[in-house]
């Protein structure tokens, strides 16, 4: 068994103003996704730099934090819907913490479309040259989640097992680390070493939602289901649902593509 190593969530705290791990992983994220995507050639071929890059990091930070919020109630609180009910405030109560990776998704595809269609970008593509990115920001997200000692795994005996601060005495999965290092690391390798290959508009979309999906569905059999929920008909996860739904929207979608005409 390894020691969890206990960091403060607070990096500042000076009365009421606090600065968290989990809020610095959150900028750090997106602005590694600036860098990330001023690099690929494809990118500078739309128009995506300078003040224009910044609009639309900053379009899609707005989706995601909503689209994270929303999810993360309509998906993993349904139970609780008249609560949200009768204080809708609560739903965009961000601060209490609750964000859902696939309401963000959805917040960001959203927010994706509007910023294409006000600035006349051909949404695949810049799609592409975006969700190429994305597993980086994902990564530090998962390290926020670990220091904060949240989404941890199950009961585990592995030699790299931890206990928890939140979750009582057993040892543990240190799920969060899974999630860091497949849907992080290992997925943006994998797009990144592709992103300059001849390809359909669309295409490292379609490898982005397959491949998360796969990662995710795998490290939720490591994580500990939300307790409000729990195992699905006792077999899947809320997340691994979810998953299901991304592959099946990838392959779906990638044999949409077949039928356009490929890109120059």
């Amino acid at each position: 068994m390894l020691p969890y190593p206990k960091i403060n969530p607070n990096i500042i705290e000076i009365g009421p103003f606090k600065l968290r791990w989990y809020g610095l992983m959150y900028v750090l994220g997106f602005v590694s996704c600036y860098f990330l995507i001023g690099k690929q050639r494809r990118a500078r071929n739309l128009g995506l730099v300078g003040a224009q890059l910044q609009d639309l990091i900053f379009a899609l930070a707005i989706g995601l934090i909503l689209g994270a919020r929303l999810g993360y109630v309509l998906f993993y609180q349904f139970s609780n819907y008249t609560y949200y009910l009768q204080h809708p405030l609560e739903i965009i109560a961000i601060w209490h913490g609750g964000m859902s990776f696939h309401g963000g998704l959805i917040g960001a595809i959203l927010a994706g479309l509007i910023f294409s269609r006000r600035r006349k970008i051909p949404f695949w593509e810049g799609a592409d040259a975006v969700v190429v990115t994305a597993p980086i920001a994902l990564a530090f997200g998962r390290l926020g989640n670990f220091i904060n000692g949240e989404l941890y795994g199950r009961p585990s005996t592995v030699p790299w097992a931890m206990v928890f601060p939140l979750a009582g005495p057993e040892p543990r999965h240190p799920s969060q680390l899974y999630e860091a290092a497949l849907e992080g690391v290992v997925l943006f390798i994998i797009l990144w070493l592709l992103k300059d290959r001849s390809f359909r508009p669309g295409t490292m979309v379609c490898l982005f939602l397959g491949g998360y999906g796969i990662f995710r569905f795998l490290v939720e059999f490591f994580r500990q289901p939300d307790p409000q929920i729990g195992l699905l008909w006792g077999l899947l996860s809320m997340g691994q649902i979810l998953c299901l739904t991304m592959i099946i929207t990838a392959a779906v979608l990638w044999k949409f593509l077949l039928q356009e005409p490929t890109a120059r």
